[in-house]
């Protein structure tokens, strides 16, 4: 769960980004849930003690995609919906090949996008 100031700002994106994963959503209310119980959920929402939402610090949210195309396209969509770059797709070699990107959603939360479908 991440907080959200302006829960329809944020939904729109995280609906943007999840979508280029095939990740159902729920809304309920002002929060939106992402995924599946038995396989991983993701929310976003107001607080529920009522004070200012704010990003981890330090901490990154990451999500798997099945090739490099989805990573590419998630991150599109997380910049057309409010999102900010914070390291643009490309491959990265942290011991193995991998291919990925990094945003920061519409409060500041850094999140990431990965494949390990990489040629080469």
């Amino acid at each position: 769960m991440v907080g959200a100031d302006d829960p329809a700002a944020s939904i729109a994106f995280y609906d943007a980004i999840f979508a280029t994963l095939d990740v159902p959503s729920q809304k309920m209310e002002d929060r939106a849930f992402y995924g599946e119980p038995g396989t991983g959920m993701f929310a976003v929402g107001r607080p529920r003690n009522g004070e200012a939402a704010t990003p981890a610090n330090g901490g990154t949210i990451g999500f798997g995609a099945p090739d490099i195309a989805t990573v590419n396209a998630w991150h599109a969509a997380g910049l057309a919906n409010g999102g900010t770059c914070e390291g643009a797709p490309g491959r990265r070699d942290y011991g193995q090949p991998m291919y990925g990107a990094y945003l920061r959603d519409p409060v500041g939360n850094k999140l990431c996008c990965f494949t390990m479908n990489v040629e080469g």
